[in-house]
Formats: C-alpha cells, sequence, structure tokens
C-alpha cells in the first residue's frame, strides 16, 4: 500500500494550538485502533525544540484516499496549520516500508 506524507506548520502560538494538537493525538490513536497504519510527530531544530510543524506518516490505498482522511485531521480542522500532503515512494534504504 502507498505511503503518504503531510507535513504542516503552525499559523498560530503554540498556547492556541494545544487543544488542537491534543485532540489531534487523540484522533491518531483512535485511527491506530482501528487498523490504520500512520504515525505522528512534531519537527525539532538542531537543539531539540519544537519548531512549530509537524509530520504524519501514513498509509493508504491512493492520494484521495490519504487526503480524505487528513481533511479529518482536528489540526487540518482548526485553521490553525498549513499543510502539504504528498506521495512517498522508496528508491534506497533499509526502512523496510516498501
Amino acid at each position: 500500500m502507498p505511503w503518504f506524507v503531510k507535513t504542516e506548520r503552525f499559523l498560530r502560538p503554540y498556547v492556541e494550538m494545544k487543544p488542537h494538537l491534543e485532540a489531534h493525538r487523540r484522533w491518531v490513536e483512535q485511527l491506530r485502533g482501528q487498523g490504520q497504519v500512520l504515525s505522528s510527530g512534531y519537527l525539532v531544530d538542531g537543539e531539540g525544540r519544537p519548531g512549530g510543524g509537524g509530520l504524519l506518516l501514513l498509509q493508504a490505498g491512493d492520494y484521495s484516499e490519504a487526503e480524505a482522511l487528513i481533511q479529518q485531521d482536528p489540526m487540518v480542522l482548526s485553521g490553525g496549520v498549513e499543510w502539504t500532503l504528498q506521495q512517498w515512494r522508496p528508491a534506497v534504504g533499509d526502512l523496510g516500508v516498501i
């Protein structure tokens, strides 16, 4: 099944995004409990400080399916993030996700 990558950047201060981030975490855990393959995390700088954005990796049948799922993400629904979605096609490496 194809892999997709959603990247996002906060458009509002963390304190305003925190409730949506907590809802996002619950949403991810709910999907995982339903068998959806996905993983979510935040991006940090060279000193380990959060940089105001995140990354979500997920498997879906095609781009439309992945996009429909992302449209349900509480972070996206909040309007507080700018995001992109791309399919990832592994070419070289040892991640074993093919």
